[in-house]
């Protein structure tokens, strides 16, 4: 089941789920919003696909409208940003089997030649799918924000203007919603552009915190259900004139990865920060390709398209410079 967050065009926001093949959006009625949803499912000790399914409503959409009107929402939204985080961990995909190989032959290498990153990722390799029941290495883990940076399909993703780049990174997004006694509950997936500044990661990997303060985007569609072992997509990159700049197929699931989403997931929820009651959590799981590996430098104007057949529409959206104006602090 893929569900669809919407604002009508009076300004309030509906639910539906989406048919892909007809292009269509069935609304779900009376919910105002997937996170209302998903606490009803909660309090019910129900599927979130189950509740859902009863709701279907005869009331239709046409998602092209719904998109080319601007209306699309995030899939998963907090009625106050500051309780939803925006997290992220990183070395936890093998990539091609040509960056696997090249990878493997580097961690052949002495211990003392090793740089950081590689010693990750070889922890992940080790220790990152431990049996059912038992506890993994920890990945690594960023902060990237609340609920403010979160873009939608259609939106534009806004680089601040000191930023040094404005990179992709097509990834795999858990979304989350925790209970009333803190449990997380995880709602479903959905596809996300990352965003990062890797020119400033590149300088010095102890940049990586600043890298990641950075907007996003998540959807359009969120996947109710397991995610498939194995999950294939396309990133494409426009520039204004609407000619390929660059484009690269990704992979993602836990046959292309190096951790469970079972262990990234407990890593995360393990500090009790982050099982406050109520609290919606958008995290992504890493990125396998990024047009900025290939030497691309994405420009104000160029424009994304992210897909899955498994998430169905792509995720679209357009790179932006943002006029920004630190103000000095001001001593008490």
């Amino acid at each position: 089941m893929l569900l669809i967050q919407f604002k009508t065009a009076q300004g309030a926001t509906r639910v539906g789920v989406l048919q892909p093949e007809k292009g269509q959006v069935q609304v779900l009625a009376g919910v105002t919003s997937t996170y209302s949803l998903a606490q009803t499912a909660i309090a019910n000790g129900e599927g979130l696909q189950a509740l859902a399914g009863r709701m279907v409503s005869d009331e239709t959409w046409d998602y092209g409208e719904l998109a080319s009107d601007g209306r699309l929402l995030p899939p998963l939204t907090h009625p106050d940003d500051a309780h939803c985080f925006v997290t992220g961990t990183g070395l936890t995909h093998l990539g091609s089997a040509a960056s696997r190989d090249a990878m493997h032959k580097k961690l052949a290498q002495a211990e003392q030649s090793l740089t950081d990153s590689m010693k990750m990722f070889r922890i992940g390799l080790e220790g990152g799918k431990p049996a059912s029941g038992q506890v993994g290495a920890a990945p690594e883990w960023f902060y990237k924000g609340d609920g403010s940076i979160v873009r939608a399909s259609g939106q534009a993703i806004e680089m601040p203007d000191f930023a040094l780049d404005g990179g992709d990174e097509s990834e795999l997004v858990g979304l989350y919603v925790n209970g009333p006694d803190g449990t997380p509950h995880r709602v479903g997936f959905a596809l996300g552009n990352e965003f990062s500044d890797h020119v400033i990661e590149q300088q010095n990997y102890l940049y990586l915190a600043h890298s990641k303060l950075r907007v996003c985007a998540v959807g359009p569609a969120l996947r109710v259900g397991p995610l498939p072992e194995h999950v294939e997509g396309h990133t494409r990159l426009f520039d204004k004139q609407g000619s390929v700049r660059w484009e690269k197929p990704f992979v993602s699931g836990e046959a292309n990865m190096s951790h469970t989403i079972a262990n990234l997931e407990h890593h995360h929820f393990k500090y009790g920060l982050f099982r406050r009651a109520g609290d919606v959590h958008l995290h992504f799981f890493g990125a396998a390709t990024l047009s900025f590996a290939d030497g691309i430098r994405v420009q104000a104007g160029d424009r994304w398209e992210i897909e899955s057949p498994l998430f169905g529409p792509a995720l679209v959206n357009t790179l932006a410079v943002q006029a920004t104006q630190t103000p000095a602090v001001r001593p008490l």
